[in-house]
């Protein structure tokens, strides 16, 4: 395979993932931190990081409103729920190791 075959092909895979997270309010991120090791603000981070290095500008709050498809506050409001005290305890649970 190519690299321009394998780079659009790696690209609609992310566009994939992106959207199922979109279609999927419900799993809150503190869920995929602790079951996946990463969360929407992860692939927020990641795709930044990935502009910086090829100096392309754009806003951290720009990128997180692609990921999540509407503005990060607004995402907020309207989905994430509070952690529960389970929640909270896995997610130290791991930073501790």
């Amino acid at each position: 395979m190519d690299q321009k075959t394998q780079t659009e092909l790696e690209a609609a895979a992310f566009r994939t993932l992106v959207q199922h997270l979109r279609d999927h309010p419900e799993v809150q991120n503190i869920d995929l931190m602790n079951l996946a090791d990463f969360c929407r603000n992860c692939l927020s981070k990641w795709y930044k990081a990935a502009a910086d290095e090829r100096g392309v500008a754009i806003e951290y709050e720009a990128v997180r409103e692609l990921i999540y498809g509407m503005p990060y506050s607004e995402y907020k409001a309207k989905h994430q729920t509070e952690a529960t005290p389970e929640q909270l305890a896995k997610m130290q649970a791991k930073t501790q190791h």
